[in-house]
C-alpha cells in the first residue's frame, strides 16, 4: 500500500501528459470519452502484458484514424464498421509481428542508420510543437509561462522528491492560477455523471471500412518504431531487442482490437509519455501501469474525468513546451553521440529533408519523414562523397 501512494504522483503525470490528446480523438470523431479513457487503460495493461513489463510506455489514442473514424461514426453513424476497421488494422500489426519475427529485426533495424534514426526521434518532438503553442499555450500565455516554469525550477532546484514529478507540479500550479484567474469552468463536473460505462460495440463487416483503415497500420508502424527509439534513448537499454518489436507491435495490435470492442479508437504509444520518462528518469513500467489503471477509473468515473477534462489548455501547452522539447533533444543526441557528419553533404540534406516533411507535412509527416530518409540515403549515390575521399587518398 506504501508502495501505491509513493509510485501515485508519478503515475498521475502520465495521466495528465496523454489527457489532452487521447480524449481529443473522440470529440473529433464522435465517440465516447469515457470509453477511449477505458480503452486507453486496458490496451496499455494487454501492451504490458505482452511486452512482459519491459516497455515502460503508455499507448493512447492514435491521430492517424481520426480521418475514417470520423467518416464512419460521425458521418455515417456505423461504429461496428468501424470497429470492423479497427479490427482489421490489429491484424495487419499481427502479421507485421511474424513477419519481424521470422526474418529478424536485426534487418530491419541495419537499415535505417543513426543519420535517418536522430531527425526523425527530433521530428516526433518537434511536430507536436504547433499543438503546444498555437492550440494550447497561446490561449493564455500568462497561465502557459507559470506552468512551464513551476515544472523547470521543479526538475532543476527542487530537491529529490520533488524532481521526479515535476510535470505534476508545473500542472497543479498552473491549475491552481487558473482558478485565481477565473479560468475554469467546473460546469461540466456538476454535469458529469458519477459512474459511465463503456459503450460496447459489436463489429459489422465493412469491406470499405477495412480498406479505409487497414494501410494506414503500416504508417503507425513507422511511428511506434521512432518512439522505441526515441525511449532507447531515454532508457539507455534497446527494447527493440528484448522483448523485441514484434512484440511491440502485438501488444500494440491486441490493444487496438480490445480498444475498438469497448467502443474507443486505434491504440498507439505515445510521446507525450516519453517526454514524461525523460524529464523525471522514472523508468519503471509500474508507474505506467498505474497510470493505465486510474485512466481506467477515469473513465468510469465521469466526475472525476470531467475535473482532469477542466484544466486549461493554457496548463497543457506550457508543459507540453518543456515534454515535446526533451523529445527533439534527444534526436540531437543521439545523432552527436553516433557521430553523424553532418559535414557530408548527403547526411546534411537526409536531416534537412526529414525536418521539413516531418514538421511541415500534417498528417503522418512522421512515416513520410521517415520514408523520404530512408529513400535518399539508400538510393541516391554519395558521389560528391566518393570524389572528396579519392582525392584525399591521391
Amino acid at each position: 500500500m506504501n508502495s501505491f501512494f509513493r509510485s501515485a504522483p508519478l503515475s498521475f503525470q502520465h495521466v495528465f501528459a496523454m489527457f489532452g490528446a487521447t480524449v481529443l480523438v473522440p470529440f473529433l470523431t464522435g465517440l465516447d470519452p469515457g470509453s477511449t479513457l477505458v480503452a486507453s487503460g486496458v490496451g496499455t495493461l494487454i501492451f504490458h502484458l505482452i511486452t512482459r513489463g519491459k516497455v515502460p510506455t503508455y499507448l493512447g489514442s492514435s491521430f492517424a484514424f481520426i480521418a475514417p473514424l470520423t467518416l464512419f461514426v460521425g458521418k455515417y453513424h456505423e461504429p461496428g464498421q468501424a470497429v470492423t476497421g479497427l479490427i482489421s488494422v490489429s491484424v495487419v500489426y499481427a502479421v507485421l509481428s511474424l513477419v519481424i519475427t521470422a526474418i529478424g529485426f536485426e534487418r530491419v533495424r541495419k537499415a535505417i542508420p543513426p543519420v535517418v534514426v536522430g531527425p526523425v526521434v527530433a521530428i516526433i518532438g518537434l511536430s507536436l510543437a504547433q499543438t503546444a503553442i498555437q492550440s494550447e499555450a497561446s490561449t493564455h500565455w500568462d497561465v502557459a509561462i507559470i506552468s512551464l516554469l513551476a515544472a523547470i525550477l521543479a526538475s532543476i532546484a527542487g530537491p529529490k522528491q520533488v524532481r521526479i514529478i515535476p510535470i505534476l507540479l508545473g500542472i497543479v500550479v498552473g491549475y491552481v492560477y487558473s482558478i485565481i484567474r477565473g479560468l475554469v469552468a467546473f460546469s461540466g463536473v456538476s454535469q458529469a455523471a458519477w459512474v459511465q460505462l463503456p459503450h460496447f460495440q459489436a463489429p459489422v463487416f465493412s469491406w470499405q471500412a477495412i480498406l479505409a483503415m487497414a494501410p494506414i497500420a503500416l504508417v503507425t508502424m513507422v511511428e511506434d518504431l521512432g518512439h522505441m527509439f526515441v525511449l532507447n534513448e531515454i532508457t539507455g537499454r534497446d527494447v527493440t531487442k528484448n522483448p523485441g518489436f514484434s512484440s511491440i507491435l502485438l501488444g500494440n495490435g491486441l490493444a487496438t482490437l480490445i480498444s475498438a470492442l469497448l467502443g474507443g479508437p486505434a491504440e498507439t504509444t505515445y510521446a507525450e509519455n516519453l517526454g514524461v520518462l525523460a524529464m523525471t528518469k522514472q523508468f519503471s513500467s509500474r508507474i505506467i501501469q498505474g497510470a493505465a489503471v486510474i485512466a481506467i477509473i477515469l473513465g468510469l468515473l465521469g466526475k472525476f474525468s470531467a475535473l482532469i477534462h477542466s484544466i486549461p489548455s493554457a496548463v497543457v501547452g506550457g508543459i507540453g513546451i518543456l515534454l515535446y522539447g526533451m523529445i527533439a533533444a534527444m534526436g540531437i543526441r543521439h545523432m552527436i553521440e553516433e557521430r553523424v557528419q553532418l559535414a557530408n553533404m548527403k547526411n546534411l540534406i537526409i536531416v534537412a529533408v526529414i525536418f521539413i516533411v516531418g514538421v511541415g507535412y500534417s498528417n503522418n509527416g512522421i512515416a513520410f519523414a521517415t520514408l523520404a530518409g530512408l529513400i535518399i540515403y539508400w538510393l541516391i549515390p554519395d558521389v560528391a562523397n566518393r570524389k572528396e575521399r579519392a582525392l584525399e587518398n591521391d
